[in-house]
């Protein structure tokens, strides 16, 4: 029976999984002119009036309108456009809510319907979703970052052709991969649809927070704004991300032992026990019994307060060791 409703909750994530797709893909489904209004400012003239296209999803509708100009709804629509996921903010916060009944369910059946990590299990799936957009905003920030040598080399090379600013652009957007070219192509698309350049390059430095291309743009605004040789500037900041890249790669390499070491180390102790627990239960299973020895009778045994100081030692040790191989450059 427990098996049956473990296959049944999971069927039923499935479900709810698919219909937050079918939403994510018709919520990209809008007109072209509604997609333009905040750069146009109305309806293109000439343009020929239809009628909106409905979302198929009407409760991610009323939770966009719901949370609409709230400070934590402009935060997670920042993070979402660094990721590069077409999500609104109503999906994102139905990611979570699958997440935590997800977790939770999979907790529930896997150690014997405890509460206690029942819970654990909640908390650890309304993490799950934020770990990874910003595990796939960083992916997305260091490989921008890894493209901005030769992308500047490409701009100089442009510049110094006689291209303008623009065409270089253009052409970075041509001729180099994502998500560099992606980038430079909205840049040049939100210049031809009424936007400054400098606002336009404001919008990259949020959707990429990166400090070599803050530098970048800073570069570019003071020279529209006072002049000077562009090419020579960009040339130097080329040469300096290329350094710092190198010095980058080469601490990577002498770290990669602690690295390594850390994930093995914290990883191993979790994996002994999983295993422990398929292979002999009633071994590891006093651990999560809620019988005596108790730190508080009737409520708290022993063998739960030394799985919660495991896991504090554990996530302990493992930040120490990425504390100490994370060096700045």
């Amino acid at each position: 029976m427990p098996t049956f409703i473990l296959i049944l909750g999971g069927v039923a994530l499935v479900v709810i999984l698919g219909g937050v797709i079918s939403s994510v893909r018709a919520g990209r489904s809008v007109q072209v002119e509604d997609r333009l209004s905040r750069f146009t400012g109305g309806q293109a003239e000439g343009t020929v009036s239809k009628a909106p296209v409905e979302r198929t999803s009407p409760i991610a509708d009323r939770l966009e309108k719901a949370v609409a100009g709230r400070g934590f709804a402009a935060n997670i629509g920042a993070q979402v456009k660094q990721a590069d996921l077409k999500l609104r903010v109503s999906e994102y916060l139905m990611l979570h809510v699958i997440a935590i009944v997800g977790f939770g369910i999979v907790s529930w059946f896997l150690f014997d319907r405890n509460i206690l990590f029942t819970l654990v299990g909640a908390v650890a799936g309304f993490f799950a979703p934020r770990i990874f957009v910003k595990q796939m905003a960083n992916k997305r920030r260091r490989d921008f970052d890894n493209q901005l040598g030769d992308t500047l080399n490409l701009w100089v090379n442009a510049l110094r052709s006689g291209y303008s600013v623009m065409q270089a652009m253009e052409t970075i957007a041509s001729e180099t991969a994502p998500p560099v070219s992606a980038e430079f192509e909205r840049v040049v698309q939100e210049v031809r649809l009424g936007l400054t350049l400098e606002q336009a390059m404001g919008n990259l430095l949020e959707r990429i927070p990166s400090d070599d291309m803050d530098l970048v743009i800073t570069a570019v605004n003071v020279q529209r704004e006072v002049g000077g040789n562009l090419a020579e500037v960009l040339a130097i900041i080329s040469h300096t991300i290329r350094e710092r890249i190198r010095i980058k790669g080469e601490i990577a390499t002498l770290t990669a032992q602690a690295t390594i070491s850390g994930y093995i180390i914290s990883g191993l102790p979790i994996a002994l026990t999983l295993f422990l627990r398929a292979t002999n239960p009633e071994y590891i299973g006093e651990l999560f019994v809620k019988e005596s020895p108790w730190v508080v009778s009737g409520i708290f045994p022993c063998g739960w307060l030394i799985l919660g100081l495991g896991m504090i030692l554990i996530g302990s040790g493992f930040f120490a060791m990425r504390k100490i191989s994370d060096i700045e450059v």
